[in-house]
């Protein structure tokens, strides 16, 4: 297992390779072809990333940021969402949140958010 990576199960690790392979969302297909394949400033994006006991929709492990898409699955969710967010932060991975209409409506805004999470992770680290 990747040292970036928290320890999850094979159950979790199961599904998140089903759902990599079947159940893509129009949103996330949409922010996966700007993300795959070093597209944005040559970072390594993954999806559908087992973390611990959750599965991330996108994570950049240069960055120790997961992005999560979050559409009519999460309505009525927000208290799982705001643990999973703060277990993940525990940690030291940043989530940024966004909508599926966000990303379907506006992906221009939705990638300089990307880009200014990334940088704002990276100026952590500046001395």
């Amino acid at each position: 297992m990747l040292n970036h990576l928290l320890r999850t199960t094979k159950k979790t690790i199961g599904r998140a390779r089903m759902l990599r392979k079947t159940q893509l969302t129009v949103a996330e297909k949409l922010l996966w072809e700007e993300l795959r394949t070093r597209r944005l400033r040559g970072l390594k994006f993954r999806r559908q990333v087992p973390l611990g006991p959750f599965i991330a929709d996108f994570f950049c492990p240069e960055a120790h940021l997961v992005i999560e898409l979050d559409g009519e699955s999460h309505e009525g969710k927000e208290g799982y969402d705001e643990w999973r967010t703060r277990f993940l932060g525990e940690h030291n991975y940043h989530v940024l949140r966004l909508s599926n209409e966000e990303v379907i409506e506006s992906m221009e805004d939705v990638l300089k958010k990307i880009v200014a999470s990334i940088d704002a992770w990276k100026k952590q680290f500046e001395r």
